[in-house]
């Protein structure tokens, strides 16, 4: 086993994985109510960027937080689920066979 090889592909590895993270921050997810009422826009790191709120919603102060819960719990998910294949991808490519440590990307 070549121990000065590994260091320097895990070294390479996390680099990628920085560069990926950064990069995840101009990766924009959208999400809306069923109803188009709200819309949401986060980044794939799960900054939220921007919200609009319909006029009708701003009449109704338990539908619009209904409508908030819903819409942002769906968009945080879906940019969890973004980053994570991200960065899943750049650690199988990258990482070197270590036995017992592919486990620790599942």
């Amino acid at each position: 086993m070549d121990l000065m090889g590994m260091m320097g592909k895990l070294k390479e590895t996390q680099r990628k994985m920085e560069e990926t993270k950064l990069r995840m921050d101009t990766v924009l997810i959208d999400e809306q109510s069923n109803d188009g009422a709200l819309k949401v826009t986060f980044t794939a790191n799960g900054k939220l960027k921007s919200i609009a709120i319909a006029d009708s919603l701003l009449e109704d102060k338990e539908q619009l937080e209904d409508y908030l819960i819903v819409t942002l719990n769906k968009a945080i998910e879906k940019a969890a689920k973004v980053n994570q294949a991200e960065l899943d991808a750049v650690a199988k490519v990258d990482m070197p066979m270590i036995p017992g440590m592919d486990e620790m990307f599942k």
